[in-house]
């Protein structure tokens, strides 16, 4: 692949993530909704509970690893390796539980609507085709599998406490309220255990396809 190619592929992505989120931010700031707040808090409340959003953390995570790949698409070195992956699996969850769990609990039109799609459907969608043509690869291997999960369980663990703390929690699959302790405890597992297995799929995919750039 030629790299002046990969860089392009790469700077869209990173770009069109980067959009996404401000676009989101944009809203937030306004008051607007962020999955279902019909009664919109103060504005530290709402940027603090923007950035806890996972839909958030791993589109800020594609923007960034592709905005870095974009200047060279033969970066390599640990610590990418773990954005890499964390990146590119974060991304796929974030479509798949909207997909499932949480879509049909959105009535969204206007910005709103957009941000929507560009944050859970455009950017998963770009993010996977640019790693799958441009890579670069082969770069995942069981180690930077094992630091990528340091991500999702934190989060998962920093949310909780989030809860207990003041009652709120991003996604509703995560309301011991609703769900209750042990639905909520269920829901981390499944979520721990599918980030796992995307990962140890996108890993086999890495060693299988073509090396590139």
């Amino acid at each position: 692949m030629d790299p002046r190619t990969a860089r392009r592929w790469h700077l869209l992505t990173g770009v069109v993530a980067s959009a996404a989120l401000l676009l989101q931010l944009a809203l937030v700031v306004s008051g607007s909704a962020v999955l279902v707040e019909e009664d919109p808090p103060g504005l530290l409340t709402r940027l603090g509970r923007f950035v806890c959003y996972f839909t958030v953390q791993s589109n800020a995570l594609v923007a960034v690893v592709s905005l870095l790949l974009a200047t060279d698409p033969r970066r390599d070195g640990p610590a990418l390796r773990v954005a890499r992956v964390a990146s590119v699996v974060g991304i796929t969850i974030t479509a798949v539980v909207h997909f499932l769990l949480l879509r049909p609990l959105l009535s969204l039109d206007g910005l709103d609507r957009w941000a929507d799609v560009l944050l859970h459907q455009a950017v998963p969608v770009l993010a996977l085709a640019t790693w799958l043509w441009c890579g670069p690869r082969p770069r995942l291997d069981w180690r930077s599998i094992g630091f990528s999960l340091v991500w999702p369980v934190s989060w998962l663990a920093f949310i909780l406490l989030v809860r207990l703390a003041t009652g709120w929690v991003p996604y509703p699959f995560l309301d011991p309220a609703d769900q209750g302790w042990a639905g909520v405890v269920v829901a981390c597992l499944a979520v721990s255990a599918l980030f796992l297995a995307v990962a140890a799929g996108a890993r086999t995919v890495d060693r299988r396809l073509a090396a590139r750039p």
